[in-house]
């Protein structure tokens, strides 16, 4: 049984143990980047994290390993008091995958890294600039203990990237502008007002990402939660 006291090379070879070609098929599916994964589920992942526990040095080893599984288990463990700014940045050179992405992103709002969004945004790279929104919207969920002006600040910057047409940017940027005004009454009628503005754009992907934004902040349901 594996346990706290685990070292990376002693996962990684539980991990080989898992292997599943068919659920490697099944990833590929949903646009997970499968040539180094092994076809174990982030449930079971999650479920493996819990019982060996964090260990910030172990997790750094086990990002270098270079196996998907190994990547997902080190974000489930690492520590996010212990992660620097200069780890984050070294393992978003990495990035090829949303899922990937969408969940180092939550372990860099938890580490409170908010000064790599701008520097991921500006990076041209796919998966990089989708981490600065994605941490956007999961800041706008997760740190209830934020002011809303923290979050409104980043409007702009969700403005100024609403051109990008690839695929996984404009999701992204749609997805931190709909947290954003989902968050509380003082943020919805400042994000509902971007989302306007990129509805009556002349570009495509910004008038997609306004109008996709409005359906969602204008519905009843969404309205009557915010407090």
């Amino acid at each position: 049984m594996i346990g706290p006291s685990a070292s990376a090379a002693e996962l990684i070879a539980h991990l080989e143990t898992l292997r599943s070609e068919e659920n490697v098929a099944g990833m590929a599916r949903f646009g997970i980047v499968t040539e180094t994964a092994l076809g174990i589920s982030n449930p079971d992942l999650q479920k493996i994290a819990r019982s060996v526990k964090k260990n910030h040095a172990r997790a750094l080893e086990l990002w270098a390993g270079d196996i998907r599984e190994a990547r997902m288990l080190a974000l489930y463990t690492a520590e996010p008091t212990k992660l620097t700014p200069a780890e984050a940045r070294r393992w978003a050179e990495d990035f090829n995958s949303w899922e990937i992405v969408d969940c180092a992103a939550d372990l860099f709002v938890e580490a409170r890294l908010d000064d790599l969004i701008p520097q991921f945004a500006a990076d041209d790279r796919e998966f990089v600039r989708r981490t600065a929104f994605a941490m956007i919207a999961g800041a706008a969920v997760h740190r209830k203990q934020d002011s809303d002006e923290t979050l409104l600040a980043w409007l702009p910057l969700i403005e100024a990237h609403s051109a990008d047409p690839r695929n996984f940017v404009r999701k992204a940027v749609n997805w931190a502008l709909r947290n954003i005004g989902k968050r509380s009454r003082a943020c919805h009628t400042p994000a509902l007002a971007l989302a306007e503005r990129l509805a009556a754009s002349p570009g495509k992907t910004a008038r997609w990402i306004g109008k996709d934004a409005i359906r969602e902040l204008t519905n009843g349901k969404v309205i009557g939660r915010l407090k």
